[in-house]
């Protein structure tokens, strides 16, 4: 895949999987992701976000391990964490990266005790999340990265209440938002959650990439 400076372990996974090309959202995202900077990411259904998400994630946590998350994920449901879960197997096959996903039907201790065994990737809905960040004193100064996957469900289901919980109980962090529309809702999150984010607003073909002030000059011409 033809992406700046993208880990080698990552490069096999992907081509083991058939993802030699990278598509126009992973091509537009990729280097400002990579920087560190909050963003809010809109892009249609099927435009691989998912994807995306996680080999930013492998690209970025790659290299080493530590015992304690360094990027969490946040899906709408249980489905989404089997998927999030499989994909980052597949795709970090060649790194040493541990993923762990909960769920509201997962059992509490024995997640709770999994995690503190050590992981790097910490996928889960929003519930079974906030519930564990409220009930277990776990570290979260290593984490790097907190990823809102597919927003659009989840804020519609009122969730936003739980994310702010759990992103106020994490100090420094690259908080990025995806969604397939740029909705009030989600306009009103990443003012409360993001610092200065960079907005990617792509349209059906590809390839439009605005920060924050571009996009207000254009509405206003």
């Amino acid at each position: 895949m033809k992406l700046k400076k993208i880990n080698e372990k990552l490069q096999d996974g992907l081509i083991e999987n058939g993802l030699t090309e990278a598509n126009a959202l992973q091509m537009e995202t990729f280097s400002t992701i990579k920087s560190g900077a909050d963003c809010v990411i809109i892009s249609p259904k099927g435009s691989g976000k998912t994807t995306t998400i996680v080999l930013n994630v492998i690209q970025q946590l790659a290299g080493k391990t530590e015992e304690s998350p360094r990027a969490l994920v946040i899906v709408e449901d249980k489905a989404k964490v089997l998927e999030m879960v499989d994909l980052f197997n597949k795709y970090g096959k060649y790194t040493n990266l541990e993923i762990y996903g909960v769920h509201e039907k997962g059992d509490m201790d024995y997640d709770k005790n999994y995690i503190s065994t050590g992981i790097d990737v910490l996928i889960g809905t929003p519930v079974k999340l906030n519930d564990m960040f409220t009930t277990a004193g776990y570290n979260v100064n290593r984490l790097k990265m907190m990823i809102l996957d597919d927003a659009d469900p989840i804020l519609k289901l009122r969730h936003e209440t739980k994310i702010m919980r759990i992103s106020n109980s994490i100090a420094k962090v690259q908080r990025i938002i995806f969604a397939e529309e740029l909705t009030e809702r989600i306009e009103i999150l990443a003012d409360k959650m993001l610092v200065e984010p960079y907005l990617f607003d792509m349209d059906e073909e590809g390839e439009e990439e605005l920060d924050e002030e571009e996009d207000d000059i254009e509405e206003e011409e």
